[in-house]
């Protein structure tokens, strides 16, 4: 089988990559992809594949003015736009494409098993320019008859270089400068990029929109309490009130490790609800906890 996958040499990506059982095409900007394109601003010269895995995109930051906030808009959406033209100058349009996607397009900061019923309502560029990609490829994939698998992902974790918050925590936690936030209560649907890449081959003529999570929803305390013992550290916790003022240091020093809206992100619950794809895709993930790629020190 040959897939055409983007974002190849990303985190996820990478992990993608490895998993899929054929001929891997990939396409990105860098001069490792066998196709040279950058999706934001080309339409790309393609060659006819089975499956399309778009994985590349904009993410984990956030823009502090226009002309950043335009950036997840041309990846994101612009990017997924001209992938389908370039699709569409071909003779034979691929049987299945696989969208990674975010849970981001909820627009929720707290709520617990929140499932892919749920009315979509980003609040971040990052989550409108994948809604609106979304939208885009649900319309373009019924009018060319093609399958169409949206993944929307929460925290994705693997080795050292995992991205996002949960990146961040790994990072602080090595080198010793995490403060527990509270009691650390707060549960938090995460996801092994690995366990994408082994459920992704299997897609093949299947459709519909997913949550994919590990399916524990761990605790920022029992996570970081798991990541200690890997780097053997000791976990320190801060007051609360006090985590409020050094967040708002963040907010406006770009480098600090805490701003106002990572301290919300860490102190509320937020789980998503996976059973849809358990039971269409049989999905059969991994937990987070205990299956982290991480050298201890």
């Amino acid at each position: 089988m040959k897939y055409l996958l983007t974002g190849a040499s990303g985190f996820l990506g990478n992990y993608i990559s490895k998993k899929l059982p054929g001929e891997v095409i990939s396409l990105g900007r860098s001069g490792n992809n066998e196709l040279i394109c950058d999706l934001s601003n080309k339409v790309p010269d393609l060659v006819p594949v089975e499956m399309v895995i778009h994985s590349a995109g904009h993410a984990h930051r956030i823009p502090k003015n226009e002309e950043e906030e335009q950036q997840f808009w041309k990846v994101n959406f612009d990017g997924t736009k001209n992938l389908t033209k370039g699709l569409e100058k071909l003779e034979t349009l691929p049987e299945t494409f696989v969208f990674i996607s975010t849970v981001a397009v909820y627009g929720l900061e707290q709520g617990e098993l929140i499932n892919e019923s749920t009315q979509e309502n980003p609040q971040s560029p990052y989550g409108k320019s994948k809604l609106e990609a979304e939208l885009f490829l649900t319309d373009w994939a019924e009018k060319n008859k093609v399958n169409l698998v949206i993944l929307r992902l929460p925290l994705i974790a693997g080795g050292e270089n995992t991205p996002g918050n949960l990146g961040a925590m790994i990072k602080a936690i090595r080198k010793n400068y995490y403060f527990r936030v509270g009691e650390g209560k707060a549960r938090k649907s995460m996801v092994l990029a690995e366990d994408i890449g082994t459920l992704i081959p299997n897609l093949v003529g299947k459709s519909g929109v997913f949550n994919l999570t590990d399916g524990k929803h761990p605790s920022l305390a029992e996570l970081d309490t798991y990541l200690s013992g890997i780097y053997n550290k000791r976990v320190k916790q801060i007051n609360y009130s006090l985590l409020q003022s050094l967040a708002k240091i963040g907010d406006f020093l770009p480098f600090f490790p805490l701003n106002s809206y990572r301290l919300e992100k860490l102190s509320n619950a937020l789980t998503f609800d996976d059973s849809k794809a358990k039971t269409i895709l049989g999905w059969d993930p991994n937990p987070v906890i205990g299956n982290l790629d991480l050298k201890s020190i």
